[in-house]
């Protein structure tokens, strides 16, 4: 099983950036699949998710409006795409994806059972 994430980078206050997470190993359709991100001395957070198509996407407060995931079962890839980036959006970002569907497990890290290794987002001027 692999998940591999790629995109990250350098990018203004302001900017975009799209993130792609490419899947092997797995039956990917069957699984939901999630971005999480972590900050420097900060817990892993939400921040969007996926079920098995883009009907039915959610997403942390904090990023409604600026992200958004998408998935390409045919591709096997799960994608970000963050606009009106902010400093506070700077984070190592994950890929991950889960069978345990019940209920809030989109939201729980502990219920995600593949993850990617990460890429750094960095939003400075």
């Amino acid at each position: 099983v692999q998940l591999v994430e790629s995109g990250g980078g350098l990018v203004q206050p302001g900017g975009s950036l799209r993130l792609s997470c490419a899947a092997s190993g797995f039956t990917f359709s069957s699984y939901f699949m999630g971005w999480f991100r972590q900050a420097p001395g900060k817990e892993r957070e939400f921040v969007a998710a996926v079920k098995w198509t883009d009907t039915d996407t959610y997403y942390q407060d904090s990023v409604k409006g600026r992200f958004t995931i998408s998935r390409d079962n045919a591709k096997n890839t799960v994608s970000l795409q963050m606009n009106s980036l902010k400093p506070e959006d700077t984070a190592v970002y994950y890929c991950a994806a889960t069978r345990r569907f019940y209920s809030g497990s989109l939201f729980n890290m502990k219920a995600y059972n593949y993850w990617g290794q990460g890429t750094q987002v960095t939003v400075s001027s």
